[in-house]
Protein backbone atom coordinates (compact mmCIF):
# COMPACT_ATOMS: atom_id res chain seq x y z
CA UNK A 1 0.00 0.00 0.00
CA UNK A 2 1.20 3.38 -0.62
CA UNK A 3 2.48 5.50 2.14
CA UNK A 4 3.55 8.81 3.43
CA UNK A 5 5.59 9.73 6.47
CA UNK A 6 5.76 13.13 8.15
CA UNK A 7 9.25 13.15 7.03
CA UNK A 8 8.11 13.53 3.60
CA UNK A 9 5.77 16.52 4.35
CA UNK A 10 8.42 18.24 6.30
CA UNK A 11 10.55 18.01 3.35
CA UNK A 12 7.63 19.64 1.39
CA UNK A 13 7.44 22.76 3.94
CA UNK A 14 10.88 23.47 3.40
CA UNK A 15 10.04 23.47 -0.48
CA UNK A 16 7.38 26.42 0.79
CA UNK A 17 9.90 28.30 2.81
CA UNK A 18 12.49 28.53 -0.39
CA UNK A 19 9.06 29.68 -2.09
CA UNK A 20 8.69 32.28 0.32
CA UNK A 21 11.72 33.28 0.82
CA UNK A 22 13.20 33.53 -3.03
CA UNK A 23 10.33 33.40 -4.83
CA UNK A 24 10.91 30.14 -6.59
CA UNK A 25 7.89 29.55 -8.30
CA UNK A 26 5.97 25.94 -8.22
CA UNK A 27 2.95 24.60 -10.23
CA UNK A 28 -0.61 25.12 -8.35
CA UNK A 29 -3.32 22.94 -8.80
CA UNK A 30 -6.17 24.92 -10.96
CA UNK A 31 -9.36 25.98 -10.02
CA UNK A 32 -10.47 26.81 -13.56
CA UNK A 33 -10.85 22.74 -14.09
CA UNK A 34 -13.78 22.96 -11.95
CA UNK A 35 -15.13 26.64 -12.01
CA UNK A 36 -16.59 26.44 -15.74
CA UNK A 37 -18.56 23.26 -14.66
CA UNK A 38 -22.14 23.33 -15.00
CA UNK A 39 -24.03 24.68 -11.50
CA UNK A 40 -26.12 21.93 -9.58
CA UNK A 41 -28.71 22.31 -7.51
CA UNK A 42 -27.21 23.84 -4.61
CA UNK A 43 -25.52 27.06 -6.56
CA UNK A 44 -22.04 25.87 -6.75
CA UNK A 45 -20.19 24.12 -9.36
CA UNK A 46 -21.29 20.68 -9.68
CA UNK A 47 -17.49 19.81 -9.65
CA UNK A 48 -17.01 21.92 -6.83
CA UNK A 49 -13.13 22.19 -5.89
CA UNK A 50 -12.30 20.10 -2.90
CA UNK A 51 -11.13 22.02 -0.02
CA UNK A 52 -8.45 19.83 0.47
CA UNK A 53 -6.58 20.98 -2.53
CA UNK A 54 -6.12 24.30 -1.92
CA UNK A 55 -4.45 22.67 0.98
CA UNK A 56 -2.32 20.78 -0.94
CA UNK A 57 -1.38 23.53 -3.41
CA UNK A 58 0.25 25.27 -0.20
CA UNK A 59 2.09 22.44 0.47
CA UNK A 60 3.49 21.80 -2.95
CA UNK A 61 5.01 25.72 -1.51
CA UNK A 62 5.52 23.70 2.08
CA UNK A 63 -31.27 8.56 -9.79
CA UNK A 64 -33.91 7.86 -6.74
CA UNK A 65 -32.66 5.97 -4.41
CA UNK A 66 -34.53 3.19 -2.85
CA UNK A 67 -35.00 3.32 0.98
CA UNK A 68 -32.51 1.25 3.52
CA UNK A 69 -33.37 -2.32 3.62
CA UNK A 70 -31.81 -5.08 5.97
CA UNK A 71 -28.02 -6.44 5.99
CA UNK A 72 -26.48 -9.25 7.50
CA UNK A 73 -25.01 -8.61 10.82
CA UNK A 74 -27.63 -5.76 11.17
CA UNK A 75 -29.11 -7.19 14.72
CA UNK A 76 -28.35 -4.88 17.73
CA UNK A 77 -25.97 -6.41 20.06
CA UNK A 78 -27.52 -7.30 23.46
CA UNK A 79 -24.99 -5.44 25.71
CA UNK A 80 -25.32 -1.88 26.52
CA UNK A 81 -24.16 1.02 24.25
CA UNK A 82 -20.27 1.54 24.80
CA UNK A 83 -19.96 5.07 26.50
CA UNK A 84 -20.54 7.68 23.84
CA UNK A 85 -21.39 5.84 21.07
CA UNK A 86 -24.83 4.95 19.37
CA UNK A 87 -25.68 1.62 17.25
CA UNK A 88 -26.08 1.90 14.07
CA UNK A 89 -28.09 -1.05 12.64
CA UNK A 90 -26.27 -1.68 9.05
CA UNK A 91 -28.37 -1.81 5.76
CA UNK A 92 -28.62 -0.95 2.48
CA UNK A 93 -28.39 2.02 0.51
CA UNK A 94 -27.27 4.20 -2.55
CA UNK A 95 -23.90 5.77 -2.16
CA UNK A 96 -22.43 8.45 -3.98
CA UNK A 97 -23.53 12.02 -5.12
CA UNK A 98 -24.33 12.98 -8.95
CA UNK A 99 -22.89 16.59 -7.74
CA UNK A 100 -19.50 15.88 -7.74
CA UNK A 101 -17.56 13.82 -10.44
CA UNK A 102 -15.63 11.55 -7.95
CA UNK A 103 -18.75 10.25 -6.01
CA UNK A 104 -20.07 9.21 -9.44
CA UNK A 105 -22.23 6.99 -9.87
CA UNK A 106 -24.18 6.26 -7.34
CA UNK A 107 -23.95 3.13 -6.59
CA UNK A 108 -25.82 0.44 -4.02
CA UNK A 109 -24.05 -0.75 -1.04
CA UNK A 110 -24.66 -2.88 2.47
CA UNK A 111 -22.86 -2.47 5.57
CA UNK A 112 -23.01 -4.73 8.61
CA UNK A 113 -24.19 -2.95 12.20
CA UNK A 114 -21.65 -1.27 14.16
CA UNK A 115 -21.34 1.22 17.05
CA UNK A 116 -20.26 5.00 16.48
CA UNK A 117 -19.01 8.09 18.12
CA UNK A 118 -22.16 10.37 18.72
CA UNK A 119 -19.98 13.10 17.66
CA UNK A 120 -16.78 14.13 16.21
CA UNK A 121 -13.39 13.08 18.72
CA UNK A 122 -13.18 16.23 21.18
CA UNK A 123 -10.53 18.31 22.78
CA UNK A 124 -11.08 16.82 26.09
CA UNK A 125 -11.26 13.20 25.03
CA UNK A 126 -7.82 13.80 22.84
CA UNK A 127 -6.14 15.21 26.18
CA UNK A 128 -7.23 12.70 28.28
CA UNK A 129 -5.53 10.29 25.52
CA UNK A 130 -2.40 12.65 25.41
CA UNK A 131 -2.34 12.68 29.03
CA UNK A 132 -2.78 8.82 29.31
CA UNK A 133 0.11 8.06 26.96
CA UNK A 134 2.40 10.87 26.78
CA UNK A 135 1.63 10.99 22.96
CA UNK A 136 3.29 13.63 20.80
CA UNK A 137 1.23 14.65 17.19
CA UNK A 138 2.69 14.74 13.97
CA UNK A 139 2.40 18.60 14.01
CA UNK A 140 3.97 18.61 17.69
CA UNK A 141 7.01 16.34 16.19
CA UNK A 142 10.38 18.83 15.14
CA UNK A 143 12.11 17.79 12.21
CA UNK A 144 16.00 16.39 12.59
CA UNK A 145 18.77 18.60 11.11
CA UNK A 146 20.08 15.76 10.32
CA UNK A 147 17.23 14.28 8.12
CA UNK A 148 17.77 17.50 6.07
CA UNK A 149 21.00 18.37 5.45
CA UNK A 150 21.87 22.13 4.56
CA UNK A 151 18.23 23.25 5.66
CA UNK A 152 18.11 26.63 7.45
CA UNK A 153 17.72 26.07 11.17
CA UNK A 154 14.73 28.43 11.19
CA UNK A 155 12.89 26.08 8.75
CA UNK A 156 13.07 23.24 10.77
CA UNK A 157 10.12 23.76 13.18
CA UNK A 158 6.96 21.97 14.08
CA UNK A 159 3.87 23.06 12.87
CA UNK A 160 0.43 22.27 10.91
CA UNK A 161 -1.52 24.22 8.16
CA UNK A 162 -4.17 26.62 8.87
CA UNK A 163 -6.70 29.02 7.14
CA UNK A 164 -5.77 32.59 6.80
CA UNK A 165 -8.29 34.24 5.26
CA UNK A 166 -7.08 37.36 3.05
CA UNK A 167 -8.00 41.17 3.88
CA UNK A 168 -9.78 41.14 0.78
CA UNK A 169 -11.25 39.38 -2.13
CA UNK A 170 -8.91 36.86 -4.25
CA UNK A 171 -8.92 34.97 -7.13
CA UNK A 172 -10.26 31.32 -6.80
CA UNK A 173 -7.59 29.93 -8.11
CA UNK A 174 -4.68 31.09 -5.90
CA UNK A 175 -4.97 28.58 -3.01
CA UNK A 176 -1.83 30.23 -1.39
CA UNK A 177 -3.49 33.64 -0.30
CA UNK A 178 -5.86 31.73 2.88
CA UNK A 179 -3.67 28.59 3.46
CA UNK A 180 -0.68 29.03 5.56
CA UNK A 181 1.89 26.84 7.36
CA UNK A 182 2.28 28.10 10.77
CA UNK A 183 4.73 27.03 13.19
CA UNK A 184 3.88 25.96 16.75
CA UNK A 185 0.03 25.42 15.19
CA UNK A 186 -1.20 22.25 16.85
CA UNK A 187 -4.38 20.38 18.22
CA UNK A 188 -3.55 22.81 21.43
CA UNK A 189 -2.75 25.83 19.45
CA UNK A 190 -5.06 25.85 16.84
CA UNK A 191 -4.42 29.18 15.12
CA UNK A 192 -0.90 29.09 15.99
CA UNK A 193 1.50 29.66 19.45
CA UNK A 194 -0.64 32.48 20.67
CA UNK A 195 -4.44 30.25 20.33
CA UNK A 196 -5.64 27.89 22.74
CA UNK A 197 -8.29 24.97 23.44
CA UNK A 198 -9.10 26.52 26.65
CA UNK A 199 -12.00 27.47 26.07
CA UNK A 200 -12.88 25.04 23.58
CA UNK A 201 -13.03 21.71 25.18
CA UNK A 202 -15.96 20.68 23.74
CA UNK A 203 -15.03 21.01 20.15
CA UNK A 204 -13.57 18.55 17.69
CA UNK A 205 -10.11 17.95 18.04
CA UNK A 206 -8.00 19.28 14.69
CA UNK A 207 -4.54 19.44 13.52
CA UNK A 208 -4.45 15.45 13.82
CA UNK A 209 -2.72 13.40 10.96
CA UNK A 210 -3.95 9.85 10.10
CA UNK A 211 -1.25 8.16 12.30
CA UNK A 212 -2.44 9.97 15.47
CA UNK A 213 -5.96 9.64 14.84
CA UNK A 214 -5.11 5.60 14.30
CA UNK A 215 -2.74 5.75 17.61
CA UNK A 216 -6.52 7.08 19.41
CA UNK A 217 -8.44 4.46 17.91
CA UNK A 218 -6.38 1.95 19.27
CA UNK A 219 -5.95 3.27 23.03
CA UNK A 220 -9.55 3.92 22.96
CA UNK A 221 -10.66 -0.04 22.10
CA UNK A 222 -11.88 0.78 18.84
CA UNK A 223 -11.07 1.69 15.14
CA UNK A 224 -11.67 4.26 12.50
CA UNK A 225 -14.86 3.43 9.88
CA UNK A 226 -14.44 2.73 6.44
CA UNK A 227 -16.26 5.48 4.19
CA UNK A 228 -19.41 2.88 3.52
CA UNK A 229 -19.99 2.89 7.32
CA UNK A 230 -19.27 6.89 7.26
CA UNK A 231 -22.05 7.96 4.85
CA UNK A 232 -24.46 5.11 6.06
CA UNK A 233 -24.10 6.52 9.06
CA UNK A 234 -24.22 9.86 8.13
CA UNK A 235 -27.55 9.55 6.08
CA UNK A 236 -29.26 8.59 9.36
CA UNK A 237 -31.76 6.56 7.53
CA UNK A 238 -32.25 9.03 4.92
CA UNK A 239 -31.48 6.93 1.73
CA UNK A 240 -31.36 9.40 -1.48
CA UNK A 241 -31.71 12.84 0.46
CA UNK A 242 -28.73 15.17 -0.26
CA UNK A 243 -28.00 16.96 3.65
CA UNK A 244 -27.97 14.24 6.10
CA UNK A 245 -31.32 16.32 7.59
CA UNK A 246 -33.22 16.39 4.28
CA UNK A 247 -34.06 18.25 1.21
CA UNK A 248 -33.58 21.30 1.82
CA UNK A 249 -29.68 23.47 3.04
CA UNK A 250 -31.74 25.56 5.44
CA UNK A 251 -35.26 24.44 6.64
CA UNK A 252 -37.09 26.96 7.68
CA UNK A 253 -34.18 29.56 7.15
CA UNK A 254 -32.66 27.42 10.22
CA UNK A 255 -28.80 26.67 10.21
CA UNK A 256 -28.20 22.75 10.44
CA UNK A 257 -24.47 22.62 10.03
CA UNK A 258 -21.52 24.72 11.31
CA UNK A 259 -20.52 25.82 7.40
CA UNK A 260 -19.24 29.16 5.58
CA UNK A 261 -21.42 31.97 4.84
CA UNK A 262 -20.05 35.15 3.67
CA UNK A 263 -17.53 35.89 0.38
CA UNK A 264 -15.00 32.77 0.37
CA UNK A 265 -12.41 33.05 1.56
CA UNK A 266 -11.87 36.59 2.89
CA UNK A 267 -15.62 37.32 4.50
CA UNK A 268 -17.03 34.53 7.09
CA UNK A 269 -20.02 36.65 8.18
CA UNK A 270 -20.49 33.72 11.06
CA UNK A 271 -24.76 34.00 10.27
CA UNK A 272 -24.42 30.50 11.82
CA UNK A 273 -23.20 31.71 15.14
CA UNK A 274 -19.39 30.65 14.68
CA UNK A 275 -16.46 31.74 12.11
CA UNK A 276 -14.28 28.27 13.04
CA UNK A 277 -15.04 25.26 14.73
CA UNK A 278 -18.23 24.51 16.72
CA UNK A 279 -18.70 22.82 20.35
CA UNK A 280 -19.81 19.53 18.79
CA UNK A 281 -23.35 19.07 20.19
CA UNK A 282 -24.12 23.13 18.71
CA UNK A 283 -26.16 22.02 15.86
CA UNK A 284 -29.48 18.59 15.47
CA UNK A 285 -28.90 15.15 15.47
CA UNK A 286 -29.59 13.24 12.58
CA UNK A 287 -31.68 10.49 12.45
CA UNK A 288 -28.97 7.79 14.25
CA UNK A 289 -28.66 10.70 17.03
CA UNK A 290 -25.27 11.52 15.38
CA UNK A 291 -23.90 14.72 15.71
CA UNK A 292 -21.87 17.08 13.30
CA UNK A 293 -22.01 14.04 9.87
CA UNK A 294 -22.09 17.52 8.29
CA UNK A 295 -19.83 20.66 8.12
CA UNK A 296 -17.29 21.81 11.79
CA UNK A 297 -14.77 19.54 10.22
CA UNK A 298 -13.74 16.76 7.91
CA UNK A 299 -13.42 13.38 9.51
CA UNK A 300 -11.10 10.89 8.53
CA UNK A 301 -11.89 7.02 7.21
CA UNK A 302 -9.95 4.26 6.67
CA UNK A 303 -10.43 4.68 2.62
CA UNK A 304 -7.35 4.96 -0.42
CA UNK A 305 -8.55 7.38 -2.50
CA UNK A 306 -9.38 7.14 -6.08
CA UNK A 307 -11.54 9.57 -8.35
CA UNK A 308 -12.90 6.02 -10.11
CA UNK A 309 -13.54 4.09 -7.13
CA UNK A 310 -17.26 4.16 -7.18
CA UNK A 311 -17.42 3.26 -11.38
CA UNK A 312 -15.53 0.06 -10.33
CA UNK A 313 -17.94 -0.56 -7.69
CA UNK A 314 -20.58 -0.21 -10.01
CA UNK A 315 -19.19 -1.61 -13.04
CA UNK A 316 -18.89 -4.78 -10.88
CA UNK A 317 -23.05 -4.94 -10.50
CA UNK A 318 -24.88 -6.08 -7.86
CA UNK A 319 -24.77 -4.49 -4.06
CA UNK A 320 -21.18 -4.40 -2.36
CA UNK A 321 -21.06 -5.33 0.86
CA UNK A 322 -18.78 -3.71 3.53
CA UNK A 323 -16.60 -2.21 0.93
CA UNK A 324 -13.11 -1.13 2.04
CA UNK A 325 -11.79 0.88 -1.00
CA UNK A 326 -9.35 0.36 -3.67
CA UNK A 327 -5.70 -1.03 -2.52
CA UNK A 328 -3.96 2.04 -3.79
CA UNK A 329 -4.56 6.07 -3.75
CA UNK A 330 -4.13 8.28 -7.05
CA UNK A 331 -5.34 11.19 -7.82
CA UNK A 332 -4.93 13.29 -10.59
CA UNK A 333 -4.49 16.41 -9.02
CA UNK A 334 -1.74 15.21 -7.69
CA UNK A 335 -0.63 12.13 -9.25
CA UNK A 336 2.61 11.23 -6.96
CA UNK A 337 0.89 12.01 -3.50
CA UNK A 338 -1.14 8.99 -1.50
CA UNK A 339 -4.34 10.12 0.12
CA UNK A 340 -7.19 9.02 2.38
CA UNK A 341 -10.74 9.90 1.94
CA UNK A 342 -12.49 12.49 4.28
CA UNK A 343 -16.17 12.60 4.81
CA UNK A 344 -18.47 15.65 6.12
CA UNK A 345 -17.03 18.90 4.89
CA UNK A 346 -16.22 21.42 7.71
CA UNK A 347 -16.85 25.32 9.47
CA UNK A 348 -15.12 26.27 5.45
CA UNK A 349 -17.60 24.49 3.16
CA UNK A 350 -19.71 26.93 0.69
CA UNK A 351 -21.69 26.81 -2.26
CA UNK A 352 -19.07 29.45 -3.57
CA UNK A 353 -16.09 26.70 -3.45
CA UNK A 354 -16.87 23.48 -2.11
CA UNK A 355 -20.52 22.06 -0.90
CA UNK A 356 -18.88 18.77 0.42
CA UNK A 357 -21.10 18.85 3.47
CA UNK A 358 -23.07 16.60 1.67
CA UNK A 359 -23.34 13.32 2.61
CA UNK A 360 -22.18 12.02 -0.84
CA UNK A 361 -19.23 14.78 -1.11
CA UNK A 362 -15.87 13.24 -0.76
CA UNK A 363 -13.02 14.65 0.58
CA UNK A 364 -8.87 13.57 0.54
CA UNK A 365 -6.14 14.24 2.11
CA UNK A 366 -2.30 13.18 2.53
CA UNK A 367 -1.98 10.79 5.96
CA UNK A 368 0.88 12.78 7.69
CA UNK A 369 -0.76 16.34 7.34
CA UNK A 370 -3.47 17.66 9.66
CA UNK A 371 -5.08 21.22 9.18
CA UNK A 372 -7.32 23.13 11.47
CA UNK A 373 -10.03 22.23 10.19
CA UNK A 374 -10.17 18.06 10.12
CA UNK A 375 -10.87 15.74 12.58
CA UNK A 376 -12.52 12.61 13.22
CA UNK A 377 -14.81 9.88 15.13
CA UNK A 378 -14.42 6.54 15.65
CA UNK A 379 -16.63 3.06 15.06
CA UNK A 380 -16.51 -0.12 16.78
CA UNK A 381 -17.81 -3.48 16.02
CA UNK A 382 -20.48 -5.04 17.30
CA UNK A 383 -18.57 -8.04 18.81
CA UNK A 384 -16.61 -4.65 20.05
Amino acid sequence: MPQRTARAVRVRWLVLSAVLTWGLALPLATWAEDHGAPSGPTGGPAAAQHCEEGIAAARRGATPARGPTGASGSSRPASSAPDGMVWIPGGEFSMGSEEFPDARPVHRVAVDGFWMDVTEVTNAEFDRFVRATGYVTVAERVPRAEDYPGAPPENLVAGSVVFTPPPHEVPLDNHYQWWRYVPGADWRHPEGPASSIADRMNHPVVHVAYEDVLAYAKWANKRLPSEAEWEFAARGGLDGKPYVWGDEFRPHGKFMANTFQGHFPDKNTGEDGFLSTSPVKAFPPNGYGLYGMAGNVWEWVTDWYRPDYYAKLAAAGGVAHNPKGPDDSFDPMQPGAAKRVQKGGSFLCTDQYCSRYMPGGRGKGEPDTGTNHTGFRCVRDASG
